[in-house]
């Protein structure tokens, strides 16, 4: 009886660090998108410009970046649990700081240690999810880590939309609220038990190092359409919704704001379940077709000024991109070990974070010159190229035996184009 109680009591402390991971991620990315809702108050208050509010998302891709670049390995080093409560305690300082936005500089500021902190707690909790999620459903892991962010977007946009519109302290309470989830979070991850054995080597996994396995490396060009062409619309949504809703589609409520960039979120999480009953090929190619449909429906929308369409065609686009992301993930998750997963989810989330970032940095740059309907095109030709390219050269991973990470068994994986 001893073997069954102590396997009984480790699956116990899995599915607590499993939680508190999942718990942790959503509460990152609610954070994140926070101040959402408040860029038209910014905007109205502050004099902030279009192109102000862009780099504020660029600057939050680039620290982001710039974390998954130098720390992506750094808990497969010194552990799941300390990188994490470091993540969330950047994000902690982050929320403290965008207490007090009267300047644009304090603004990046804030979203500079926030995207430092995301991108921290992007490889350190998705890796922690991985590591500690129960073997069955087999998409769970990736489902969890790949669309925790999502649902967290979505709940942060939301949360944050009803606070600034009802509630007192308009622009410091969904800060507030956020520290207050950021702690708990920390407490959660700190009686978790840890999963990654700490190892040498801390300094120099700090040398910025970028690669996935070769068995999933022929998955990558797609996978980077993938990620490019939908983070690149959850960044439109964050930098020039905020003033499409109020000068295009005739709303000023921030509660609207926050439920339109809702739209497109929580589809995602809605979606990635369905792609899991598709090979990874199949799935990347109907999430990204579904994808574009969408794309069309917001350029239609925005082109007739009616918000009724406009939040349809989010949706759309959103379960679409929910599809793709996770089946995209799944493909490169496919047959990883412990060691393998900080470095796999770092490329997942550098990809990501330059489809957030320098597709608003260009279009804050051409905003001074175009309209905002001229840039929206301009997305939907991205999304565009991002579905032909996965249509036509989808693949799933190769076949081949590897080594089984939790119990140190071989297994043979199959593929099915």
């Amino acid at each position: 009886m001893a073997p069954v109680i102590e396997q009984a009591r480790r699956g116990g402390t899995l599915r607590l660090a499993f939680l508190s991971a999942v718990v942790s991620l959503v509460a990152t990315f609610a954070a994140s998108a926070a101040p959402i809702p408040l860029f038209n108050v910014y905007r109205a208050e502050e004099g902030f410009t279009n192109a102000g509010i862009s780099m504020a998302v660029v600057t939050t891709a680039v620290g982001t970046i710039a974390a998954l670049l130098v720390l992506g390995r750094l808990s497969s080093h010194l552990g799941r649990r300390p990188t994490a409560i470091a993540s969330l305690g950047l994000l902690l300082l982050g929320c403290l700081l965008l207490l007090n936005v009267h300047a644009i500089g304090t603004l990046l500021a804030g979203r500079l240690l926030m995207g430092v902190g995301s991108g921290l707690a992007s490889t350190s909790l998705t890796s922690y999810i991985v590591d500690a999620a129960p073997s069955r459903p087999e998409w769970l892991a990736a489902v969890a880590s790949s669309q925790g962010p999502m649902l967290g977007l979505t709940l942060g946009a939301i949360a944050s939309g009803a606070l600034v519109q009802f509630g007192p302290w308009p622009r410091d309470l969904v800060y507030l609220v956020c520290a207050g989830l950021l702690v708990l979070s920390a407490a959660l991850v700190l009686i978790s038990p840890e999963t990654a054995k700490p190892t040498p080597g801390a300094w120099r996994s700090l040398l910025p190092q970028v690669r996935v396995p070769g068995r999933v490396r022929h998955l990558l060009p797609v996978a980077a359409a993938v990620f490019l062409a939908t983070w690149a619309t959850g960044a439109f949504y964050q930098a020039f919704v905020p003033a499409l809703v109020d000068d295009r589609l005739h709303t000023h409520s921030p509660l609207v704001l926050g439920l339109v960039f809702a739209a497109y979120m929580a589809p995602s999480v809605l979606g990635a379940p369905l792609g899991g009953r598709f090979t990874s090929a199949a799935a990347q190619r109907i999430g990204m077709m579904v994808f574009l449909a969408g794309w069309i429906g917001i350029i239609t929308a925005i082109t007739i000024g009616t918000l009724a369409v406009f939040i349809a065609a989010t949706i759309v686009a959103g379960a679409g991109q929910g599809i793709a992301i996770s089946a995209a993930t799944r493909g490169l998750l496919h047959g990883s070990t412990l060691a393998d997963r900080a470095p796999i989810f770092s490329v997942i989330y550098v990809l990501c974070y330059s489809g957030a970032a320098f597709p608003s940095l260009i279009s804050g740059e051409l905003s001074n010159t175009f309209a905002l309907s001229q840039i929206v095109v301009g997305y939907g030709a991205l999304a565009l190229v991002a579905a032909l390219l996965t249509v036509l050269a989808a693949r799933n991973p190769h076949v081949g035996t590897v080594r089984n990470s939790q119990h140190g068994e071989f297994e043979v994986q199959s593929q099915t184009v």
